[in-house]
């Protein structure tokens, strides 16, 4: 019997249900059924399908509505294959572009049915665990007003400049333009920028193309990126750069090509820090321990009590959505009771206004230039969070809310003695 097989068939038509289930059990896969919009919800707040099968029209909700709604809420966690028995191209287009995996037309062939539904297995495996949406940056008034603007830019073929703090979910944005069932390229390192610079362009042909932390490539990959700009409407590939650095001001300072700044700030938008709409904080806590609770990783009957959350929404979180992901993690996994307390969470972590914290913090010259400002206080707020952790990176890393490599190479450049180095 195959491990994560669970199938939900959706569709109002009792003889479409069973021929369904009796095909799909005889492979092997395990069935549920609803027979509308109403009891598919009801399943899928109880637990993850590692497959749907959803027919779209329905007389209480049709599919579309359902798909949509599972988007928006952030339970679009598994695969979607539509069904219909009298659809249009426009229909499965726009089912697709919620996130639909892909079509089928009714009757449906047992054939395309059964390497339809296989395919969908065998990508959606570890969809649960990357699937971003929107809804995973939170739903207050900030995020809204972000993805209005998204949903205005997504039929355009503009490269998009993404600006925001590290950890703010610049790429969960890029996704959201990303059109389902077309290359998606995001390389680990942007030396091939430098290198080859159109084997990025073959990669992501009619697809999309993320290029984060531009604002640290050198002067080499700078030209390399000028180079892929003029090439984009002959690859057809959309093109999503994020920064974290004031690209404008390196600019001007000659540290960045100033055609190559024109080039891809035409279009841009700012992704807002997680403090600045504090308010989504405990909502999206919760949406981060149901997750890990779907994947098996925690009891499904943790939770945060109200005070925890509390705590969580009155910190600042310089690491954004990346280090309260890490923070919830850690917290869940480590948790010996079915509560997340306040005082668990504090313990976890330092929150700005303990005395300790303020204490700490240095007196930062304001004869200095910006830059050696900025680079007094990573230092120091790295060499505490290393003290704090005792040496353990993987611990720094969650609570900066920065990859690994990312770490290792600012606290090269800080100029931070690790032990036994």
């Amino acid at each position: 019997m195959m491990t994560n097989n669970t199938i939900l068939v959706v569709d109002d038509e009792i003889g479409i249900r069973e021929l369904l289930s009796e095909i799909l059990r005889d492979e092997g896969y395990r069935v549920a059924l609803a027979e509308n919009a109403e009891q598919a919800r009801v399943w899928r707040n109880q637990t993850r399908p590692d497959l749907v099968l959803l027919d779209i029209w329905m007389p209480d909700t049709d599919g579309i509505t359902l798909l949509k709604d599972w988007a928006s809420g952030g339970m679009l966690t598994m695969p979607v294959i539509m069904m219909s028995g009298h659809g249009t191209i426009e229909t499965a287009v726009e089912a697709t572009r919620i996130g639909a995996f892909g079509y089928l037309e009714k009757p449906i062939p047992l054939q395309k049915l059964l390497t339809t539904v296989g395919k969908a297995m065998r990508g959606g495996q570890n969809r649960h665990q990357t699937a971003l949406s929107l809804a995973s940056l939170g739903k207050g008034a900030l995020i809204v007003e972000l993805k209005k603007k998204l949903e205005k830019i997504i039929h355009l073929k503009t490269p998009l400049l993404l600006m925001g703090e590290p950890g703010v979910g610049m790429d969960i944005c890029a996704r959201f333009l990303h059109r389902p069932n077309t290359p998606w390229v995001e390389p680990e390192t942007l030396a091939i920028l430098a290198e080859k610079p159109l084997d990025l362009l073959e990669q992501a042909r009619d697809g999309l193309l993320f290029l984060k932390d531009i604002g640290e490539i050198n002067k080499l990959a700078q030209k390399g990126l000028l180079l892929l700009l003029s090439k984009l409407e002959k690859y057809n590939v959309r093109l999503v750069c994020a920064t974290s650095k004031p690209l404008a001001e390196l600019a001007t300072q000659g540290q960045y090509h100033t055609k190559l700044y024109e080039s891809i700030s035409g279009l841009n938008i700012s992704v807002p820090s997680l403090r600045s709409h504090r308010e989504d904080i405990p909502d999206l806590a919760n949406q981060i321990l149901s997750g890990l609770a779907e994947s098996g990783d925690v009891s499904p009957s943790l939770q945060f009590s109200t005070a925890a959350l509390n705590c969580l929404r009155n910190y600042d979180w310089p690491g954004n959505l990346t280090q309260l992901t890490g923070v919830v993690r850690s917290l869940a996994l480590t948790c010996t009771s079915d509560e997340i307390t306040a005082d668990v969470v504090q313990q976890a972590m330092v929150f700005p206004e303990t005395a300790s914290t303020v204490a700490s913090t240095p007196d930062i010259p304001f004869d200095l230039s910006l830059r050696e400002a900025r680079d007094l206080f990573e230092k120091t707020y790295f060499e505490r969070l290393i003290e704090e952790e005792n040496g353990n990176m993987t611990r720094v890393a969650e609570r900066a809310g920065l990859e690994r490599t990312h770490l290792y190479r600012k606290i090269k450049l800080l100029g931070i003695k690790l032990r036994g180095n």
